[in-house]
């Protein structure tokens, strides 16, 4: 079941002290299936970083690593993704965005990624 649950992780970075690597790699231990974009091409654990919007299926999270103001060049494709939520890490809160993602019925949380997983509540 939890392969089944896709994440798309917005923001993701190749430096091992970010978050979102932190993040990527803790959502593969734990069996999650997940998709990575970010700014520069490459690889964290078994994940490729792809660099141009992909039109992805059945995905249920979007964890976000990019502050509120990079958020709006992201706004309308993770509406075209049609995610059952979308997780706004620490540093990434946006009452803006909130208000889109209400308006789609689009569920979202203000949480930390690596804590709900750490605490088997993601």
């Amino acid at each position: 079941m939890v392969g089944e649950l896709k994440t798309l992780v917005l923001g993701a970075s190749l430096n091992p002290e970010r978050y979102s690597h932190k993040a990527i790699h803790l959502l593969r231990q734990k069996g999650f299936s997940v998709h990575a974009f970010g700014l520069k091409p490459g690889r964290i654990s078994d994940v490729d970083i792809d660099t141009s919007f992909k039109p992805y299926s059945n995905i249920h999270t979007v964890t976000l690593y990019l502050n509120p103001k990079r958020q709006r060049d992201y706004m309308d494709y993770i509406l075209s993704l049609n995610p059952k939520r979308v997780i706004f890490n620490p540093g990434t809160e946006h009452l803006e965005f909130y208000n889109l993602l209400e308006n789609y019925n689009i569920p979202f949380e203000v949480a930390c990624t690596l804590v709900l997983l750490s605490t088997n509540q993601y």
